[in-house]
C-alpha cells in the first residue's frame, strides 16, 4: 500500500475536483437538510400558530408545563386559566400545548 501511494505521487496523478460536482453535493445536502429538518419544523410551527389563534373562552387546554385548565379570559397575548374552583393563573398564549376535548378535566 505504501508503494502504490508513492508511485501514484511520482506519476503526478493529482486530480482537481470538478466544481460542478461540488455544487451538486452542496445542493443535495441543502435539500436533505430542508426536507428532514426545516420543512417539518415549519409545519409544526404553523400548526401551533393556528392552535393559538383559535383559542376561545371555555376551551380546556394543557400547557407546556403540563398544567391543565379551562380558559376564562383572553387578554392579548395572555390567557387566564381556571385550574381549580378558586384559582386562576395567567399564561402566555404561546405556552399552550394542546386543546383538550370538552369535559376532559372533569373526567380526570
Amino acid at each position: 500500500m505504501f508503494f502504490i501511494s508513492s508511485a501514484y505521487a511520482q506519476a503526478g496523478g493529482t486530480q482537481e475536483a470538478n466544481p460542478m460536482i461540488t455544487l451538486l453535493m452542496f445542493g443535495g445536502l441543502f435539500l436533505f437538510m430542508y426536507f428532514l429538518i426545516i420543512r417539518p419544523q415549519r409545519k409544526r410551527q404553523k400548526e401551533h400558530v393556528n392552535l393559538v389563534s383559535a383559542l376561545g373562552k371555555g376551551d380546556e387546554v394543557v400547557m407546556t408545563s403540563g398544567m391543565l385548565g379551562k380558559i376564562t379570559k383572553l387578554e392579548g397575548d395572555y390567557v387566564v386559566l381556571e385550574v381549580s374552583s378558586s384559582l386562576e393563573l395567567k399564561f402566555q398564549k404561546s405556552a399552550v400545548h394542546a386543546v383538550l376535548p370538552k369535559g376532559t378535566i372533569k373526567a380526570i
